[in-house]
């Protein structure tokens, strides 16, 4: 079995994507919160933890759910997806933001895009997403990969 193969579409370099692209997502968010400038009643992976398993837990939790996340959508789209340009990080970044308007904020009790808690959190789900889809096209473009290896199994 071929770990890499022409395209930088071996697993260890998505998943490596996908941790770098949710550490820095990550800071970003926490510095902002830290900072008093979200306007998330918490932060949103934290929150999604809790509703889904029904009871209080630590920020560290939340962090793992939203690495888990990351590094899944940043896997499918490094190693699945045919055209891996700006465009499509792009458009996955805003399918993703647009599920979470619809599904995600809902099933948190936020209401639909939010709402419930205020019209900011439309934008301020927008700009992480933005920055999702951006790493994501600059990750999987300009990090080094070796240009083919092939492994010969008996």
């Amino acid at each position: 079995m071929t770990n890499t193969n022409a395209n930088g579409r071996s697993w260890r370099r998505a998943i490596g994507i996908g941790v770098i692209i949710a550490v820095i997502t990550a800071i970003v968010m926490l510095a902002l919160t830290a900072a008093g400038a979200s306007p998330f009643p918490k932060p949103p992976s934290l929150a999604f933890a809790e509703t889904l398993l029904g009871r209080s837990l630590p920020l560290p939790v939340g962090l793992l759910f939203h690495a888990a996340y990351v590094t899944f959508w940043a896997v499918i789209f490094v190693r699945y997806f045919s055209r891996r340009d700006l465009t499509t990080a792009l458009a996955l970044a805003g399918a993703l933001w647009l599920v979470i308007l619809v599904v995600f904020f809902p099933f948190v009790g936020w209401g639909l895009a939010g709402f419930n808690v205020g019209p900011k959190l439309i934008p301020a789900s927008f700009v992480p997403h933005l920055v999702f889809g951006l790493l994501l096209w600059g990750l999987d473009k300009y990090l080094p990969h070796k240009a083919l290896r092939t492994s010969h199994s008996s």
